[in-house]
Formats: structure tokens, C-alpha cells, sequence
């Protein structure tokens, strides 16, 4: 093979290799695509299957409180039924930490007590936070939503944009960076009670934030999050019990329990909530916040 024919073959190489590479996939898409597949089995197989199958060991389910999911599902085994329940949801907006190992999905779920009846009768919005496994898959470790009386949008699949810009971080000290973390949601629960609710949010809100409340569609921004909590009655109180972080210490979340007093001190609500947070300007900010009531 003489000078040029080397020359013409190793172009043909490269040419060949380059759709090869485009078509890599980033850790927002792989994950995104992971909630489909969950989605779709559940649809396909069933509800319980679907849950099994995606969960991490340590994955948490809320009934009504924090529990290990995988162990809560084998110690309640669904009855037998002659019909199929359906629970339909898709991912619509996604978060991903830096180092490819941590992110969020969140987007409107429905659900029909038959999978052959012609409406949908409950209507919501899902959060679920992801990490990577040790063998490369991802697997949920949190997972709760809210109801709200209408549909949150059309069940289409979404195909987030690569953001696989292969962004250099150094790895944090996990340990320590989850307990600051939850330090800075114990803050914010201290601060809401010196300060007011909407005050500590708006200092601890990223400008983006989501904020999940049932029987609403999602606030989306600060301002409308802001609004939306200046007509909540009472004092709350919130009590972390765990979270995590990613290794690049940029994203993490944290969750726990709640309480809201009335003007006499009696608690006239309890629930659990989620909060994901992502590291902005040097501070950990709220980027999506849900509660649910017990």
C-alpha cells in the first residue's frame, strides 16, 4: 500500500469513526431514557414489577413516611385482581450533576384504575432522584409526587439535548459535603421560623426552582414559588433524616418530615418532603422542593 492509498484509507477510518461518537450518549440521556424504560414497563408488565426492577437496596418510597422500598414491596404484596391498573408517566425536566453520577427526573403522571378505561382518574407530578450503580445502570433512590385535579401534560417522550460537555470536577468528600448539606436544610427550617417561610425561601431558592404542591400544577420560578407559599397558613418546621450528594459535591438532595403549627402551637399538618439542591455561586440552593401530607 503505497503513501496516498494509506493516506485515503486512514480518512476512511476517521469518517467511519465519527458517527460513532456523536452517538455516544450523555448521563442526563441515559437516565432519562432509564425513566422511560421504567415507565414503560410498568405499562407493559406491571406497576409493582416496574418499581422492583428500577429501585436501588437502598432506594426510598414514601408510605406515608420514609421506607426502604425494595423491603416495603415484599412485605406488601399486591392482591390478586381481575383488572390491570396503569400508572403512565414521562420525564419532562432533568437535572445531572457534573460528574455524571447523580441527577433528577420529574413530570406528570396518570393514573386509571383499568388500563381499558377511557379516562384517567388521578392526575400529578413525580420527582425522582437517580445515581449510578456500580455496574454502570441507574437505579431511583427517592421517588414521591404530588395530585393535582388535572392532567399536567400529554405522556410524549422527551429527548433532552447531550450536555455531555465532559466537564472536568474534582471528587468532594461525600461524607462531609452530605452533612453540610444537611446542615443547610436544618438552617432553612431555623431561618423559616425566624424569618418567615417566604423570606428563608427566597434566600435559599435557586432563581429556577420548582415548587410541588398538591392539588396544584408545579410552581415553576421564584417568584411564583414565593407567591405560592405566602398563602400557606401556619409555621413549618422541617426535619431532615438523610441525603446525598454527588461525587462532584454539585448536586445533591436531602429529605425528612415536616410539621405546621397553628398560631397556638398545635400541629395542623405532617407529612414528608424531598428537597434537591445544586450548588450555585459557592451556596447550595433549593432547585425542586415537595411535600406530601400524611
Amino acid at each position: 500500500m503505497n503513501a496516498d492509498m494509506k493516506y485515503i484509507f486512514v480518512l476512511l477510518i476517521c469518517l467511519m469513526t465519527v458517527p460513532v461518537s456523536a452517538q455516544q450518549q450523555s448521563a442526563l440521556q441515559e437516565m432519562v431514557q432509564t425513566e422511560q424504560a421504567f415507565s414503560k414497563m410498568a405499562a407493559e408488565k406491571t406497576i409493582r414489577e416496574a418499581f422492583m426492577t428500577f429501585i436501588a437496596d437502598d432506594g426510598l418510597l414514601f408510605r406515608p413516611g420514609a421506607v426502604n422500598g425494595k423491603k416495603w414491596m415484599m412485605e406488601h404484596p399486591v392482591p390478586p385482581s381481575d383488572t390491570k391498573p396503569l400508572l403512565a408517566w414521562q420525564p419532562s425536566y432533568a437535572g445531572m450533576a457534573a460528574s455524571g453520577d447523580m441527577g433528577f427526573t420529574t413530570g406528570p403522571w396518570e393514573f386509571k384504575g383499568n388500563i381499558n378505561d377511557e379516562k384517567p382518574s388521578g392526575y400529578g407530578h413525580f420527582i425522582t432522584v437517580w445515581k449510578k450503580q456500580a455496574d454502570g445502570s441507574w437505579r431511583f433512590v427517592s421517588d414521591l409526587g404530588i395530585t393535582h385535579p388535572q392532567s399536567g401534560g400529554p405522556q410524549t417522550l422527551w429527548q433532552p439535548t447531550d450536555t455531555n460537555k465532559n466537564v472536568s470536577f474534582k471528587p468532594v468528600d461525600q461524607p462531609g459535603v452530605r452533612n453540610a448539606l444537611l446542615d443547610r436544610d436544618r438552617n432553612y427550617s431555623a431561618d423559616g421560623l425566624k424569618q418567615g417561610l417566604v423570606k428563608a425561601f427566597v434566600a435559599y431558592a435557586s432563581p429556577e426552582v420548582r415548587l410541588y404542591r398538591s392539588s396544584n400544577l408545579p410552581f415553576i420560578g421564584r417568584d411564583a414559588s414565593a407567591e405560592a407559599l405566602a398563602k400557606a397558613k401556619g409555621q413549618f418546621t422541617w426535619t431532615p433524616s438523610g441525603g446525598d450528594v454527588s461525587r462532584a459535591g454539585d448536586l445533591g438532595f436531602t429529605h425528612g418530615t415536616y410539621e405546621v403549627a397553628d398560631d397556638g402551637k398545635k400541629v395542623i399538618e405532617q407529612g414528608s418532603y424531598v428537597r434537591i439542591w445544586r450548588k450555585q455561586g459557592g451556596a447550595w440552593r433549593i432547585v425542586m422542593d415537595v411535600i406530601n401530607a400524611h
